[in-house]
């Protein structure tokens, strides 16, 4: 069974909102952790909001610089739990028919590698209720930017997690892994 990994950037209050904040810690540590992380997934998971942002933000970058990672982003199979999105335009994205946890339940009952999801939002908190969500990793940032979107999802889910990973990097970024306590 493929597991499902959530990677979230998160300021010290909470934040997830438009990560452009994260910019100044995307040092070439980061670059490697989140490149391993991607080469590790075959296929990506998100909300409408998030595909909203995501699809304008990769898909006109240039694919030809492997730095820009752009090449994964847009020719990865990725998948949209949306009830309004009926014909994306991102190249190899389909919206999610029926049942979300249904569909998610299948996707991971496919053979291949893992399934990366980016944000935590309504998505994520439907997931983790459901046990789907195999591990969550809080790219924690050391910057306080205001009022986030962070809290009130997570505080739905009602889940509880345990520590099983951090990775701290020299610019203070805080990479912590977690799996849902059972």
């Amino acid at each position: 069974m493929r597991s499902l990994i959530n990677s979230t950037y998160i300021t010290l209050d909470g934040v997830i909102d438009n990560p452009m904040w994260t910019m100044p810690y995307f040092d070439e540590e980061a670059g490697a952790f989140a490149a391993a992380q991607t080469e590790a997934a075959d296929a990506m998971i998100m909300g409408r909001e998030t595909y909203d942002g995501m699809f304008p933000a990769w898909s006109t970058r240039d694919e030809s610089d492997p730095t820009t990672g752009a090449a994964y982003f847009n020719n990865v199979k990725k998948y949209v739990a949306s009830t309004t999105l009926k014909d994306p335009e991102w190249r190899n994205t389909e919206v999610l028919q029926g049942d979300l946890v249904e569909a998610v339940t299948k996707l991971k009952e496919q053979d291949g590698k893992d399934i990366i999801q980016y944000g935590y939002g309504s998505v994520t908190a439907q997931l983790v209720k459901a046990g789907l969500v195999d591990e969550v990793r809080f790219w924690i940032h050391p910057v306080i930017v205001g009022t986030g979107s962070f809290a009130s999802p997570l505080a739905e889910a009602g889940a509880t997690f345990q520590l099983v990973d951090t990775n701290v990097f020299k610019n203070g970024v805080i990479v912590a892994t977690y799996r849902p306590a059972r």
